[in-house]
């Protein structure tokens, strides 16, 4: 049995990886902070996520027994983390739209949600564990 492949953990998987593709993201955009023509770049995953939970989606789901059925119903899928160019800005002269204060304080808010999704998955895990364990 597989105790860590329940929705909440694969959210949560889902989360880290959109972070560490953020953290890129940023480095990438502040490395050429100072490169003529550049635009800058983002990660949209928690906004699609809330959408997906959010959704009108339908209550019955059909039963799938072989992976190459069409699922009918609500999906329990997580979405993928998506990266996205932002060509309508521009900040300077040479059209390059990164603001090094903007990306520093994007930087300082991906550091705090990864942290605070490892604590949560810790969390899960203790509850998992002591629940298996019994202590």
């Amino acid at each position: 049995m597989n105790l860590l492949n329940d929705i909440s953990f694969q959210r949560l998987q889902g989360a880290l990886d959109a972070s560490n593709m953020r953290q890129r993201t940023i480095a990438d955009n502040v490395a050429n902070a100072d490169t003529p023509y550049f635009k800058r770049s983002n990660v949209a995953f928690e906004e699609m996520l809330q959408q997906q939970m959010d959704g009108d989606t339908p209550a019955l789901r059909g039963k799938v027994t072989d992976s190459r059925h069409f699922v009918i119903g609500p999906s329990s899928s997580v979405p993928t983390p998506v990266v996205n160019l932002d060509h309508s800005t521009s900040m300077n002269n040479n059209q390059n739209n990164v603001d090094i204060d903007r990306e520093m304080s994007l930087l300082a808010d991906n550091q705090l949600r990864y942290s605070a999704y490892i604590q949560q998955v810790n969390e899960q895990i203790k509850m998992m564990r002591v629940g298996v364990e019994g202590r």
